[in-house]
Parts: C-alpha cells; sequence; structure tokens
C-alpha cells in the first residue's frame, strides 16, 4: 500500500489506519513532491472528483507515468461544479476516471461535462477526449452492520415500545438544508398512524447528529405539530452502540431524501445489511440501491430548470451561500406525501412483507454492495486504465515545467515584472559580512521564526553550513560553484540559502 501525502502527519494517520485495518502487507509513505516513487503503482486514487490538480501535479513528470482515478461524493456545490470546468482544461486523457457511484449521478456529471464541452467548442473550436465515467457504488463492511438483537430489544424497552409497536428509524445527519426536510415525512406519519387499527402506534426514531439549532427545532417542535400521536425519540448517531441498537430494534428504515446535496446514501444500503426493509425517495443514486424486494420508492418531482435559473444565479455569484442554494431547491422538490404514508401502512401492517424484504435486503447489501464485491470492480477499472494508458506514446505528451504550471507558475516567474532583476549569481563572487557586534544567525532566524507558519525554504544548519563555507574562504570570497563544491550542496539549494544570505546581509558580493 502506498500512502502518498504532503508529509509526516498524514503519513502517520495513513499507517495508524493501516494498523486498525489489520492490513498486513508492508506500507510506503511518499511525498507529493517525489510522486514518481508510487512505482510500480499505475494509478493515483483521488477521494474527490476533483482531480485537476493532480493532473497538473502529472504534468511534470510524465502524461503516461499513471492514471489518475477520482470518485463522486456530493456534486452540487460551486467547487465542485467548477471543479468539472477544471478536469476538463486540465491534461486529463481516456487512460483517467472518475468513478460515479450511481448511474443518476453519472448522468449529471455526463450532462454537466457536455455544457462545458459545448462552451470549449465554441471558444476554442475542439475539446480533447473525456477520461472515464464508470459507475461502481460505495461499499460498506456488510459484518459490521449485522443486527444485534439483544441490543435493539433493550433500546426498545428503553424508550416505551410495547411488542406490537412499529419503529421506522432514519440514520442521517439531521439537517433540513442538507440532508431532508422532515415536515413532509411527519404528515405522512401521521395518515398512517391514523390508518393503523386501533393500539397500534408508530415511532419515529432519528439517529443523527443536528446540524445546528435550527434544525434541532424543525425536526423536534415539527413532530410535536404535525404528528402528535407518533412517538419521536432521538438517539445519538455519533455513538456506534446508539447506531447499531436503532438499526436492531426498528421495523422499517426511512430514507426520505429531498436533496440536491445528497448523491448515494450509504445508510440504506446499511440498513439492508442490518436487515431492515426501505422506504426511500425515488431519488439519485437510491434508485440503484433500493429494488422492489428490499423496499419500496416513493416518487418524487421537481421544478423545471428554468423556473431554479434564480436561486442558480445568486449561488453562482456568492449573493446566496451553500445552505441557501440547498434550502431553495429543496423546498421546490415534492415527495409524493400520500404515497409515502400508504408504504408506511402497508408494511406497519405485514411483518411477513418485511421480514422478506429484509432478509432481501441483507442478500443484496452483500453481494453489490460490501467491499468484497466493491474494490475488484475498481481494480479492474484501474487495469483497464492501465491498458489504455500503455497503448499512449509519451512522446506524444510534453512536459510541462513544473515552474511554468498555467494555473499556479511559480511567484517569480508570475511577478517576474516586480523585481529590478532575477538572482543570478554564477558570475559573481561572494564574501560574508563583518559579523562582529550584530545578532547570530541563530537569533536572527529565532526572531523571524520561519517556523511559525510551519514552513521554512531551507534548515537552519544547512543555512548554517552555507555560511560557515562562505566564512572559510576569507576575504577573497566564493562563487557559487566553490560554495557548492564546499558543502556538497546542489546549486538550486545554494541559490535559495545564498539569497537569504545577501537579504539579511550576512553576506555581500565580493
Amino acid at each position: 500500500y502506498v500512502s502518498l501525502s504532503h508529509g509526516s502527519t498524514d503519513h502517520a494517520l495513513f499507517a495508524e489506519m493501516a494498523k486498525t485495518e489489520k492490513v498486513t502487507k508492508p506500507v510506503r509513505t511518499i511525498r507529493l513532491d517525489e510522486i514518481m516513487k508510487i512505482k510500480p503503482a499505475g494509478t493515483l486514487y483521488y477521494s474527490s472528483p476533483g482531480i485537476g490538480p493532480e493532473c497538473w501535479r502529472r504534468s511534470v513528470v510524465g502524461a503516461t507515468q499513471y492514471s489518475i482515478c477520482g470518485i463522486t461524493h456530493t456534486t452540487a456545490t460551486k467547487a465542485v461544479m467548477e471543479g468539472f470546468l477544471h478536469v476538463r482544461q486540465a491534461p486529463q486523457y481516456e487512460w483517467d476516471a472518475i468513478i460515479c457511484t450511481s448511474h443518476a449521478v453519472k448522468a449529471s456529471v455526463d450532462m454537466q461535462l457536455g455544457l462545458i464541452d459545448d462552451h470549449l467548442k465554441q471558444r476554442f473550436g475542439k475539446v480533447p477526449p473525456r477520461l472515464q465515467l464508470p459507475v461502481i457504488p460505495l461499499g460498506i463492511s456488510t459484518a459490521d452492520m449485522a443486527p444485534d438483537a439483544a441490543a435493539g430489544a433493550a433500546l426498545r424497552s428503553r424508550l416505551g415500545i410495547a411488542t406490537g409497536d412499529v419503529v421506522c428509524m432514519t440514520l442521517a445527519r439531521l439537517s433540513i438544508n442538507e440532508k431532508f426536510d422532515p415536515l413532509p415525512v411527519y404528515i405522512a406519519m401521521a395518515e398512517a398512524q391514523a390508518a393503523l387499527p386501533k393500539g397500534q402506534k408508530l415511532h419515529m426514531v432519528l439517529c443523527g447528529i443536528f446540524a445546528g439549532d435550527a434544525s434541532q427545532r424543525s425536526f423536534v417542535a415539527g413532530a410535536k405539530l404535525l404528528m402528535p400521536d407518533v412517538g419521536l425519540h432521538v438517539l445519538d448517531g455519533a455513538l456506534k452502540a446508539e447506531r447499531t441498537a436503532a438499526l436492531s430494534g426498528s421495523d422499517i428504515f426511512l430514507f426520505p431524501i429531498d436533496n440536491i446535496q445528497e448523491t448515494f446514501g450509504l445508510a440504506p444500503v446499511e440498513a439492508m445489511a442490518a436487515g431492515l426493509p426501505v422506504i426511500a425517495s425515488d431519488w439519485d443514486g437510491l434508485r440503484d440501491t433500493v429494488t422492489p424486494e428490499t423496499g419500496i420508492l416513493i416518487e418524487t418531482e421537481a421544478l423545471r430548470p428554468d423556473l431554479m435559473s434564480a436561486a442558480t444565479m445568486r449561488y453562482f455569484g456568492m449573493t446566496d451561500n451553500y445552505q441557501q442554494y440547498l434550502s431553495q431547491a429543496s423546498a421546490l422538490t415534492r415527495i409524493n406525501v400520500r404515497a409515502l404514508a400508504r408504504a408506511i401502512e402497508t408494511l406497519a401492517r405485514d411483518p411477513g412483507l418485511r421480514a422478506r424484504m429484509g432478509a432481501a435486503g441483507q442478500a443484496r447489501a452483500r453481494s453489490v454492495f460490501d467491499w468484497s464485491t466493491v474494490i475488484p470492480q475498481m481494480q479492474d477499472l484501474w487495469e483497464e486504465l492501465g491498458a489504455i494508458r500503455r497503448t499512449a506514446d509519451p512522446g506524444a505528451y510534453p512536459l510541462t515545467k513544473p515552474w511554468l504550471l498555467p494555473l499556479s507558475p511559480a511567484p517569480t516567474a508570475l511577478f517576474e515584472s516586480y523585481p529590478t532583476r532575477i538572482f543570478k549569481p554564477e558570475a559573481q563572487r561572494y564574501r560574508t559580512v563583518p559579523l562582529a557586534g550584530r545578532a547570530s544567525l541563530e537569533a536572527t532566524l529565532a526572531n523571524r521564526n520561519y517556523l511559525g507558519t510551519k514552513r521554512i525554504f531551507e534548515s537552519q544548519d544547512r543555512i548554517g553550513g552555507a555560511l560557515n563555507a562562505l566564512l572559510a574562504m576569507g576575504a577573497k570570497g566564493a562563487s557559487i560553484a566553490d560554495l557548492c563544491a564546499a558543502t556538497g550542496y546542489p546549486p538550486r539549494q545554494m541559490e535559495r540559502i545564498l539569497i537569504w544570505l545577501l537579504k539579511y546581509h550576512f553576506a555581500e558580493e565580493a
């Protein structure tokens, strides 16, 4: 396994994760500025769709050196949407990919890339070939979701839930703007409760973490307002024991998503693995997850695109923030309340149907969404990308100079017009300035405190080594070649140190 990151802190976290997961294979750690050391690995996996910067990083070592594979999560943010434009303009190739976690997400990514490509064609006449967009779901360790009957029974007892009562639960971040609006769900719960036989009570268990006071007020006060005859129970979703108890002690899993922030939804897969039937909105990747054998999908409706353009422009123009943008989209997305109520009632009345759907859900979770099934699909993809890459001619893709990256040239390249001149020490000799009576190198560095920003252009020992070498040369001074020979430092490193010594007047031209 290869950890590719910025430095030792990230590497330590990766190693700790590998230890926790009982990884027995060797773990290599590589700094991002030494990326060629990933060989023989042929694919860099980046857990985001925004792989544009990684494409540029690769461009300085060779386009055909390795493949890059990203993956979709939330695709509604301005950063991600702009990231797709950056990807299409970056040096991405047919041997790269962004995994789409559902067919719905693939359709949305395809749609936006189509708009971007149309713009690029109109503007520049042609577009490069696209990277791959395979559909591979997210995965879970299904064994971790096995129900615990004792924990479920204890929870029902603790919450005062009678034997014949039916518990509907959801496991989610409890955010009215970023996950789902609970009020239509409460209306449906109340309708279903009214239709059930006298003495059978519905309960709603919310297992999660509230996204602020406003969400908590809506979830809790809304329940009292709209479903007073249904029991409401809030559990701390940060606690694994509470999550296990909720999944084990419930009868139905609800996932009524009406939000564009959601793209896949692992929670229903976890519920299926725990043996629960699922009632979910017919929305995004949920229609890939929930089948008629494992649950019920509730139809949804959204407005025509032209009626949402004002919200789009406000978000794009930064008049509205992400929460405001999501809230407006959610407010105008309908989940059929009557159909949701009927689905809840149907499953509440029929324990046999719940059991059959739960068993089918468990089987589907194990066969489709367990990591043992998902990871091989990803590995097969990476093999395919490698096969495509190996047919490409490296000479057709010239290297990019790292200091001339179009999106981020080196500061002294971008701002070359700022200084009087660029430092070119090759033809000049340098000597030390008399140091008596002034602060030492160590005191100067301590006062300047570069490490306060956790960055220094070179180590103090190396700076001191260069200064000592220059002192040893005496009044006649030394060229940069002399200093490199005396210290063993490479010229690039010595230039960086030398200009600093000049800046702080430890050295001057001889």
